[in-house]
Protein backbone atom coordinates (compact mmCIF):
# COMPACT_ATOMS: atom_id res chain seq x y z
CA UNK A 1 0.00 0.00 0.00
CA UNK A 2 0.78 3.84 -0.64
CA UNK A 3 2.33 5.22 2.62
CA UNK A 4 1.03 8.90 3.83
CA UNK A 5 2.85 11.40 5.42
CA UNK A 6 1.59 14.52 6.74
CA UNK A 7 3.10 17.41 3.88
CA UNK A 8 6.20 18.27 4.66
CA UNK A 9 7.12 15.83 6.99
CA UNK A 10 10.64 14.05 6.17
CA UNK A 11 9.09 11.08 8.04
CA UNK A 12 11.98 8.78 6.68
CA UNK A 13 14.74 10.09 8.15
CA UNK A 14 12.91 11.69 11.28
CA UNK A 15 12.06 8.01 11.72
CA UNK A 16 15.08 6.34 11.29
CA UNK A 17 16.78 9.38 13.60
CA UNK A 18 14.26 8.63 16.36
CA UNK A 19 14.52 5.36 15.43
CA UNK A 20 18.55 4.89 15.95
CA UNK A 21 18.58 7.28 19.26
CA UNK A 22 15.68 5.75 21.11
CA UNK A 23 13.86 2.20 19.94
CA UNK A 24 17.31 0.08 18.55
CA UNK A 25 18.46 -0.09 22.27
CA UNK A 26 15.45 -2.55 22.76
CA UNK A 27 14.26 -3.22 19.18
CA UNK A 28 17.40 -3.92 17.42
CA UNK A 29 17.99 -7.11 20.04
CA UNK A 30 14.65 -7.91 20.82
CA UNK A 31 15.21 -7.28 24.51
CA UNK A 32 12.40 -7.45 27.26
CA UNK A 33 10.33 -9.10 24.34
CA UNK A 34 10.54 -5.84 22.09
CA UNK A 35 9.93 -7.13 18.32
CA UNK A 36 13.27 -7.19 16.57
CA UNK A 37 14.11 -4.47 14.28
CA UNK A 38 12.91 -5.96 10.21
CA UNK A 39 11.68 -9.70 12.21
CA UNK A 40 7.96 -9.70 9.63
CA UNK A 41 7.33 -12.70 11.91
CA UNK A 42 7.29 -10.95 15.12
CA UNK A 43 6.02 -7.54 13.48
CA UNK A 44 3.28 -9.21 11.90
CA UNK A 45 0.40 -9.80 14.50
CA UNK A 46 1.13 -5.92 15.24
CA UNK A 47 0.99 -4.66 11.65
CA UNK A 48 -2.30 -6.07 11.44
CA UNK A 49 -3.50 -4.83 14.35
CA UNK A 50 -3.43 -1.45 12.28
CA UNK A 51 -1.09 1.38 13.04
CA UNK A 52 -3.36 3.07 15.13
CA UNK A 53 -2.65 0.38 18.11
CA UNK A 54 1.28 0.54 16.97
CA UNK A 55 1.01 4.04 17.67
CA UNK A 56 -0.95 4.21 20.91
CA UNK A 57 1.27 1.44 22.07
CA UNK A 58 4.33 3.36 21.77
CA UNK A 59 2.75 6.72 22.76
CA UNK A 60 1.77 5.31 26.07
CA UNK A 61 3.77 2.20 26.20
CA UNK A 62 3.29 -1.71 26.84
CA UNK A 63 4.38 -4.20 28.56
CA UNK A 64 8.13 -3.60 29.11
CA UNK A 65 8.05 -0.75 26.88
CA UNK A 66 7.78 2.23 28.20
CA UNK A 67 5.59 5.62 26.63
CA UNK A 68 7.63 6.91 23.42
CA UNK A 69 10.46 4.16 24.23
CA UNK A 70 11.46 5.92 27.70
CA UNK A 71 12.30 8.86 25.61
CA UNK A 72 9.39 11.45 26.99
CA UNK A 73 11.15 14.69 25.27
CA UNK A 74 10.20 13.31 22.41
CA UNK A 75 7.18 15.12 20.23
CA UNK A 76 4.22 12.35 19.35
CA UNK A 77 4.76 13.06 15.19
CA UNK A 78 8.21 12.21 15.90
CA UNK A 79 7.53 8.65 18.16
CA UNK A 80 4.96 7.79 15.17
CA UNK A 81 7.74 8.45 12.36
CA UNK A 82 9.74 6.05 13.93
CA UNK A 83 6.73 3.72 13.91
CA UNK A 84 6.55 4.04 10.45
CA UNK A 85 10.06 3.49 9.69
CA UNK A 86 9.74 0.13 12.07
CA UNK A 87 6.86 -0.91 9.53
CA UNK A 88 8.20 -0.06 6.81
CA UNK A 89 10.73 -2.44 7.80
CA UNK A 90 8.74 -5.57 7.57
CA UNK A 91 6.33 -4.68 4.93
Amino acid sequence: GAKSAPAGAPAAGKGKSVYDTTCNVCHGAGVAGAPKTGDKSQWAPRVKAGMSALYASSLKGKNAMPPKGGNLALPDADVKAAVDYLVGLVK
